[in-house]
């Protein structure tokens, strides 16, 4: 049976083509087909429902990646989450190249194509499932509008000017009002892209939770919590809000939030799937994105410089 590779790249890094065609023919080479999905359109799907609009990813409809055993992409988180849309319906592993700067969800870097390739070639690399979320957005009572996320699910304000007001709801009871910016819903693995920068803390990706983290929220009780994986949470705009909300998934799929429109998040039962070329633990994959200083430890696994041994 032939093999096949589904290649994810970004679409406007000038080396993109050539490191394309290189990755293809050294697979060919040992039979394994490549198929380069094509460049995303530069507009959204708009979706009208009632008041909800919903702009939908750009993700061609005949892009399916369930005959392949990996989709590879070459890019920065941004585009390994572009990947993600592809291989999670699918259920295949992805597995990220970084041509960006700190590329969180990358296994590689872009130094390390000629290893990758002998390491696809070998079918040598584990897979590691990876949280998601199922996101509900719902307007009198009913759903409007569904996605999903791997990174979270983020309700911010749709002007700069003006708070925007959201309840929020934990296991269909209240916790708190909020006049803020914005809320944002994680996963484990999204606790180091959005929710960080909101202030959030750092959740090992083998550790099964629901992050909940306010963004610049005008309330004493305004920390970031940490929260089951099976609760089932809900941010909605009050009626009162002075100006509408807008939800985000990864940062890519987007729905608006007119007063009194809500999401509802739950952790998924579709996983993504990571193909990860080593077993090294998280810390060490921390200290090397984060340039963290270790210097001076003198740890068991230490060299004799005292930085960590790799």
């Amino acid at each position: 049976m032939s093999r096949k590779i589904m290649l994810v790249t970004h679409p406007t890094r000038p080396e993109m083509p050539e490191m394309a065609r290189v990755f293809a023919e050294r697979l060919a080479a040992h039979g394994i087909e490549v198929e380069e999905v094509p460049e995303a359109a530069p507009t959204h799907e708009v979706v009208r429902t009632g008041r909800i609009t919903a702009h939908k990813s750009p993700v061609p409809p005949h892009v399916d990646a369930s005959d392949a055993e990996l989709v590879v992409i070459f890019g920065g988180d941004g585009t390994i989450l572009r990947g993600a849309e592809i291989a999670r319906p699918a259920g295949t592993p992805l597995l990220g190249v970084n041509m960006g700067r700190v590329g969180f969800l990358a296994e590689a870097e872009k130094d390390d194509v000629d290893a990758l390739v002998g390491r696809i070639i070998a079918r040598d690399y584990l897979v590691e499932r990876r949280m998601t979320l199922e996101v509900d957005v719902v307007q009198d009572g009913v759903v409007v509008a569904h996605n999903w996320a791997l990174n979270e699910a983020s309700v911010e304000k749709s002007a700069r000017e003006r708070m925007l007001e959201v309840a929020v709801e934990v296991d269909g009871r209240p916790l708190s009002t909020w006049g803020c910016d914005g809320v944002v819903i994680s996963t484990p693995t999204g606790s180091t892209a959005y929710a960080f920068s909101g202030g959030g803390p750092v959740v090992w990706p083998d550790v099964e939770a629901i992050l909940l983290v306010p963004i610049s929220a005008h309330a004493l009780f305004a920390r970031p919590l940490v929260l089951g994986p099976d609760s089932h949470l809900a941010v909605e705009v009050v009626p009162h809000s002075y100006v509408d909300g807008v939800m985000w998934c990864d940062g890519r799929r987007t729905v608006e939030l007119p007063a009194g429109a809500r999401i509802e998040v739950r952790r998924s039962e579709t996983p993504v799937l990571l193909a990860r070329l080593g077993d090294d633990p998280f810390t060490d994959r921390l200290v090397a994105k984060f340039a963290l200083p270790v210097s001076g430890w003198r740890g068991p696994a230490a060299g004799e410089d005292g930085e960590p041994r790799q």
